[in-house]
């Protein structure tokens, strides 16, 4: 198995184990380093996509998931690997336990662009159902869209 952190929708729990029934949550952290941002808005069926960028003082929260290799395909292929959208990304997630190697899905595209309200929304209420603190859902609820 392999250690994923998810950021944006697949933060919620109930939506992995229909993108990746065979992998379970471990747990959550944080991307220190790092900041949640859109870009790609011409990637996306409604508006800019969500992804993260090198950023000193910032932090994003992750749900930590065990994939399955049986599962490594099915995500590639949602996260729009194959058509050059997303990538894969080495990162290390800070957890209670200590730090922790994972990948993430980066954009391949540029930052820049306001995501659609539905889809911002759709990244809060994920968050918030894997536990992020309230400072940091209200802050994703407040981002202009």
């Amino acid at each position: 198995m392999s250690l994923y952190a998810a950021y944006a929708g697949n933060l919620d729990a109930r939506l992995m184990t229909r993108r990746a029934p065979h992998s379970p949550l471990r747990g959550t952290g944080w991307l220190n380093g790092w900041r949640l941002t859109f870009g790609g808005e011409s990637m996306g069926w409604e508006g800019a996509l969500a992804t993260i960028v090198e950023a000193p003082r910032s932090q994003v929260f992750v749900a930590l998931y065990d994939i399955a290799p049986m599962d490594e395909d099915s995500m590639d292929r949602w996260e729009g690997v194959g058509l050059d959208i997303y990538r894969r990304m080495r990162v290390r997630v800070h957890t209670l336990d200590g730090e922790e190697p994972t990948w993430v899905y980066v954009l391949n595209g540029y930052e820049g662009g306001l995501p659609s309200a539905r889809y911002l929304g759709e990244i809060a209420d994920a968050a918030e159902s894997a536990g992020a603190p309230h400072d940091y859902v209200m802050e994703l609820r407040k981002r202009p869209c």
